[in-house]
């Protein structure tokens, strides 16, 4: 036997268990991203018991193959420390058990979504802004924000990085959109805020907020400058770097 090679498989035996080996916040991640897809988009392809309100009992959620391997703890763990609140686990009756529900951003219908409505211009948070990245701007610019097939435009109560600003805009968006709250409600525009803080709208009957609902727009990144609504203006949007989330399907919201 050749000692070297002996030390070689010796040596590589750990490494290749510690490689195949998940970290918690890896798995953690992965089942972050498996529970938003399954209770914003997918609980009707799945045959999840989706509530009016958005719950759905967690052990039949767990019986789903793409959760096998997932506690109830881990779930506990991964929807108590999300930076940006995404999910609410309550405790149920005895014959379902806990229920737990993405708290927005669903494409599924949730009519009964604890959703507070801010129906007076006072009560709207000053500041009103969607963020989005530099190749969707120019048609933005032109035809609006859509919901995208979401039921819901996002917007966020101030840039990522503010106090008190906890989800509705990621933040390695390039383009800040700042809206007119006040206008758009008094055109008819309904506003609500979700449980974890983000300001909701349907939008208009085409679920599009108008570009005339545009306060003002702020280039984010690589360095920081108003934009022109006018959109006659030469800025990055023409040569500066096209950025989109890893593995997620770009839209404008």
């Amino acid at each position: 036997m050749n000692p070297s090679g002996g030390r070689r498989r010796q040596a590589a035996g750990p490494r290749a268990g510690r490689a195949h080996r998940p970290r918690e916040q890896d798995r953690d991640v992965h089942l972050s991203k498996a529970l938003s897809y399954a209770l914003r988009h997918g609980a009707l392809k799945l045959g999840l018991p989706l509530g009016a309100d958005g719950f759905v009992p967690l052990h039949t959620l767990l019986q789903l193959p793409q959760f096998r391997g997932f506690s109830a703890e881990d779930v506990q763990r991964v929807v108590d420390t999300n930076a940006k609140q995404r999910f609410t686990l309550r405790p149920g009756e005895p014959s379902t058990g806990p229920l737990i529900r993405a708290n927005q951003g669903h494409s599924l219908q949730v009519p009964e979504l604890e959703l507070m409505p801010l129906e007076m211009p006072q009560v709207l948070p000053p500041t009103l802004v969607h963020g989005t990245f530099w190749q969707h701007w120019p048609s933005i610019l032109r035809k609006g924000l859509s919901r995208q097939g979401r039921t819901h435009i996002h917007l966020a109560p101030g840039l990522p990085g503010d106090s008190d600003v906890i989800s509705g805009m990621r933040p390695n968006c390039e383009v800040a959109v700042f809206i007119n709250g006040p206008l758009a409600l008094g055109d008819g525009i309904p506003f609500f805020r979700s449980a974890n803080g983000v300001i909701l709208t349907p939008g208009n009957a085409d679920g599009v907020l108008l570009p005339k609902y545009f306060r003002e727009a702020l280039q984010l990144r690589p360095t920081r400058k108003h934009l022109s609504l006018s959109g006659d203006e030469e800025t990055d949007c023409q040569s500066g770097p096209k950025h989109s989330p890893r593995g997620r399907r770009m839209v404008q919201q």
